[in-house]
């Protein structure tokens, strides 16, 4: 018995010794563990900060784009998407949370979404606890989300995110280009967009807490605020007034004459800002509906043509070798060791001319002579170089092509000299003849005016470029001589005459070039199978402005082009004030439009000594909108909008207003817009809420 007890007392001291071990042993480790910052290679603090931790996204906005009056071009706008709730366990007897009526649901949801009642009728009868109403109720805007909201329909929601919004539509889209969401981050894939995307987007920041099992902040917990860094705000060159002739007038040049393609810019011939450009078929970046991913301003090289002359006749200029009463034969010119001739455009020629009369008919066999007897061809291809052609401008717009210039036998050299088997861009052609508007000095094209931070501090400004003198002053006197006669000269002595208007002294030159079948490798023949051109500018003494107009392949003949170049022309001289016999108290000046908002009707006195388009809309006492905004600098020829706080909707006078003004003014009023023809208003009526004019 005795030794059975001692054997328990033993083994209980054993286990007692034992148990104490084992708790000096866990508290020597629970120790180390605390006083550790890794165990068996794993990071402890780090592991429980990740338990504990939450990091959130601070998204920086993306930066607007504007033209040169901060008029808004893009910009970052909430979008909503249509939900629909169908679980009937939502409602109450109270609250209707779902979708009672589906049929009355439909009905009235199509007009607004923009798809068939039976579509929505479709989503509207699935199993499902919620539908999405798409595509017509993805992405649209607060308006359409607010009329939606006026129909009190039960069970109808949106959810919100971000999107960029476009508000002209097709309006410089090339431009502009668009953006694509990758991951819920706006990413620019063409123009401005792509070009400035990492400026336009900014610096996202974020919000790092400590949370609890709920995914709440706990309360006395450090946590890190990094703020995000908005994206820059944008300002182009473009002039809103501009782009519009531009746009008009280019749309329904497409249209009448069926092009492949047209390309039209306009730049100030004194800085090399570009005031306005568009090429078709175009494309709307809201919606994306894009064939041709590449900007023809920058990216389409193609054979210039007859315009290309001008640069011939500037480098023998140069040269010294010119005399414009030299005479040659007209018509054909043979080439030794070779069975090519070249023909002028008409294949017989004029018979013996000088040069002079030989550019305003555009010879071909002219600057043949000329680059046979008069310039090598490394003294012309330096030349070409020289002014920019071969290489990029390098404005500030993605994928621009640079063409090539590269020619060595004399039949390619005197090819080149009239503008084939050479390529350039449309802005190549703009950067040369900027040459012409300023005594020989070359301007460097550019299309952003200015870039703003987020600070609201201009942090680049675009500003004329010289980028150096090309042609001597005497060189660009003849020039400017030769391209008036191109417009001016009697028909049966130039080619250009149909672009003349009486009492514009525009220069400029027409250029015809065939191009290379891409199936066939020939150049294609045919009526119409051609490249077609004009690039001019105006005044002739001192240009303001220079136009470029191209288009392939129009199924019409004779003068299109020309009348549309020709209108382009007038309302751009008619905007600036140019060719107008003003009186002393007409003489154009600058001002800059002040704040009327809530300001009494008598405050527009001192505006009418000023401006004499004034449009005053309503009965009311008080300024509430005013076109154009505060700030902006306009002129006395700038057409003016001032509503009141009226009762009674009256339309004044609008005959004489483009479409633009009309345009602008219904969107003020909120009205719907109906005009039959081009031009100018002739006609107006308002029924109702709708707006209907006429031009001409």
């Amino acid at each position: 018995m005795k030794k059975e007890r001692d054997n328990k007392v033993i083994i209980n001291k054993i286990v007692i010794i034992s148990l104490f071990l084992f708790f000096i042993v866990a508290i020597i480790r629970l120790s180390y563990l605390a006083l550790s910052v890794k165990v068996d290679d794993m990071n402890l603090e780090k592991f429980a900060n990740n338990r504990n931790t939450t990091k959130n996204i601070i998204y920086a906005k993306r930066g607007n784009i504007y033209d040169n009056s901060n008029n808004v071009l893009a910009q970052t706008v909430n979008s909503y998407t249509v939900i629909a709730f169908l679980e009937p366990s939502r409602s109450t007897e109270k609250i209707l949370r779902h979708v009672v009526d589906k049929e009355d649901t439909a009905k009235k949801l199509s007009p607004i979404i923009n798809m068939t009642e039976k579509s929505i009728l479709s989503l509207l009868n699935r199993k499902a606890y919620q539908v999405e109403l798409g595509p017509g109720g993805r992405g649209i805007t607060e308006v359409t989300k607010e009329k939606i909201e006026e129909l009190k329909l039960p069970g109808i929601s949106f959810t919100m995110s971000r999107k960029r919004y476009y508000p002209n539509d097709t309006f410089l889209s090339y431009v502009l280009g668009y953006v694509q969401d990758k991951d819920g981050v706006m990413v620019g894939e063409m123009g401005i967009e792509q070009y400035y995307n990492k400026d336009l987007k900014g610096i996202d920041g974020s919000h790092e807490f400590q949370k609890d099992l709920y995914g709440y902040k706990l309360p006395n917990t450090q946590e890190i605020i990094k703020p995000s860094i908005d994206g820059v705000d944008i300002n182009l060159t473009i002039d809103n007034n501009i782009q519009y002739f531009v746009e008009t007038i280019s749309k329904e040049s497409f249209e009448t004459n069926k092009p492949e393609w047209l390309i039209t810019a306009v730049m100030d011939a004194k800085t090399g800002a570009i005031l306005g450009t568009t090429s078709y078929p175009t494309f709307n970046p809201n919606t994306k509906n894009i064939k041709n991913y590449l900007n023809p301003l920058i990216s389409y090289t193609f054979e210039p043509g007859s315009t290309m002359k001008i640069f011939t006749y500037m480098s023998v200029l140069e040269k010294g070798n010119y005399n414009g009463k030299e005479t040659f034969k007209s018509g054909s010119i043979s080439f030794s060791n070779t069975k090519d001739k070249i023909k002028d455009w008409n294949d017989v020629g004029w018979g013996t001319i000088n040069y002079d009369l030989g550019f305003s008919l555009s010879s071909n066999v002219g600057v043949s002579y000329l680059t046979r007897s008069k310039i090598t061809g490394g003294e012309l291809r330096d030349y070409f170089s020289k002014l920019g052609f071969g290489k990029k401008t390098g404005i500030t717009l993605p994928h621009e092509y640079s063409g090539e210039i590269d020619f060595n036998y004399p039949i390619e050299i005197a090819n080149a000299g009239f503008g084939q088997g050479i390529t350039t861009t449309p802005i190549q052609m703009l950067q040369a003849v900027s040459s012409i508007a300023n005594d020989g000095i070359m301007l460097k094209p550019y299309i952003i005016k200015e870039i703003t931070n987020n600070e609201n501090k201009v942090v680049f400004e675009g500003k004329r470029e010289e980028i150096g003198e090309v042609a001597s002053k005497e060189t660009i006197e003849k020039i400017k001589e030769l391209m008036f006669n191109v417009v001016n000269d009697l028909p049966e002595r130039a080619t250009g005459t149909s672009y003349k208007i009486e009492g514009y002294d525009i220069i400029g030159k027409t250029g015809t070039a065939q191009y290379i079948n891409s199936k066939t490798g020939r150049y294609e023949n045919g009526t119409g199978r051609n490249i077609r051109s004009f690039i001019g500018m105006f005044p002739k003494d001192d240009p303001e402005i220079i136009i470029y107009f191209a288009m392939k392949d129009p199924v019409t003949l004779g003068s299109g082009m020309a009348s549309t170049t020709k209108r382009l022309i007038k309302d751009i001289s008619n905007y600036k004030g140019m060719y107008k016999e003003l009186t002393e108290d007409q003489t154009i000046s600058n001002y800059t439009m002040p704040n009327l908002l809530n300001e009494s009707f008598s405050s527009i006195d001192i505006l009418k000594e000023k401006f004499k388009n004034i449009y005053v809309i309503g009965d009311g006492d008080k300024i509430i909108n005013q076109y154009p905004n505060s700030g902006i600098e306009i002129n006395a020829l700038n057409t003016i909008f001032l509503i009141t706080n009226y009762k009674e909707l009256n339309i004044p006078n609008l005959i004489g207003l483009s479409l633009k003004d009309v345009n602008i003014l219904s969107n003020m009023l909120k009205l719907e817009l109906e005009y039959v023809g081009t031009g100018y208003v002739y006609e107006q009526k308002l029924i109702d809420k709708k707006l209907i004019v006429k031009l001409r």
